[in-house]
């Protein structure tokens, strides 16, 4: 029996109030918060823990969402994945991903974001996927480019980071450009690489 929420490298699944010690480490690298929204004030480890059993105990909406990427072998979260600005009217919404900084560069991103396209696109009829990437995001922007997305535009300094004003890029994919993507990464599996 398959599952839509499971790849070769990553299960996607709901939070666990016992997932906070992960994610309070992955909260200790500054360049990674800052690359997912910004920096933010360290939190207690009874914040944390009340966070994680918070959104335990929250339900899923069908379109609007946040994921646990665990590791599929082991169950050991590697990071989040949510959807949001899902518009139905239109059927375009949009999401943010983190992997934690030891288990970047394994595949875990490519494969999380793969999973919640195909469930976008093929389980809940959306028909495009627009996101926001930092301009000095460069492995996100290359990976996104990998993925199939399109470059659709740049909103030029949106954002204070670090110092300094930077460019968002505006990228898309439609989910006709996403199947011949995730078509050509071999049998309507996960791009590797």
């Amino acid at each position: 029996m398959t599952s839509v929420w499971v790849g070769e490298r990553v299960r996607l699944r709901g939070a666990e109030p016992g997932d906070w010690e992960a994610f309070a480490v992955f909260d200790g690298f500054s360049d990674d918060q800052r690359n997912g929204w910004l920096v933010t004030p360290p939190r207690s480890a009874e914040r944390a823990r009340a966070w994680a059993k918070e959104l335990a105990g929250q339900d899923p909406d069908l379109d609007e969402f946040r994921l646990v990427i665990a590791d599929a072998h082991d169950d050991t979260p590697v990071g989040m994945i949510n959807t949001h600005h899902a518009d139905r009217v239109n059927g375009t919404f949009g999401y943010g991903i983190a992997v934690g900084n030891p288990h970047q560069r394994r595949g875990y991103a490519r494969e999380a974001i793969a999973l919640l396209l195909r469930y976008m696109f093929g389980e809940r009829r959306f028909q495009k996927c627009d996101i926001e990437v930092y301009a000095s995001n460069e492995g996100s922007l290359k990976l996104h480019g990998a993925l199939g997305f399109v470059t659709e535009g740049r909103r030029r300094r949106s954002r204070y980071a670090a110092g300094r004003y930077e460019d968002v890029v505006l990228l898309g994919i439609t989910a006709e450009e996403f199947q011949e993507a995730d078509r050509r990464s071999g049998a309507g599996g996960p791009a590797t690489g």
